[in-house]
C-alpha cells in the first residue's frame, strides 16, 4: 500500500507535515512498515481541499485532526 502527502506550499499551510508526523507514528505503532510505504510530492492539483493524501492512487482530504480516523479507516481496515 503507497501513502503519498502533498508537501507543495497550500498543503503545507494546511497541516501536512504534522500529517507525515503523524503517518510515520501510526506506521510505526501498528508495525505495518513492511506493508506500508509512505511518500511525499508536490502539489497533486486539490488545493481547496485540505491536505491531499492519496491511498494507491485514491484521494483523501486530511487534517491534522482527522488522521488517526483517516488512518484506521484507509489503512489498517483495508489492511486486514
Amino acid at each position: 500500500m503507497k501513502i503519498v502527502v502533498c508537501i507543495g506550499s497550500s498543503c503545507h499551510l494546511k497541516g501536512s507535515r504534522q500529517v507525515v508526523e503523524r503517518l510515520r507514528e501510526l506506521i510505526e505503532k501498528y508495525s505495518v512498515g513492511d506493508k506500508v510505504e509512505l511518500g511525499g510530492t508536490f502539489c497533486i492539483g486539490e488545493c481547496q481541499k485540505g491536505v491531499c493524501v492519496t491511498v494507491d492512487d485514491v484521494f483523501h482530504s486530511v487534517t491534522p485532526e482527522n488522521v488517526d480516523g483517516f488512518f484506521a479507516e484507509e489503512v489498517i481496515a483495508k489492511l486486514k
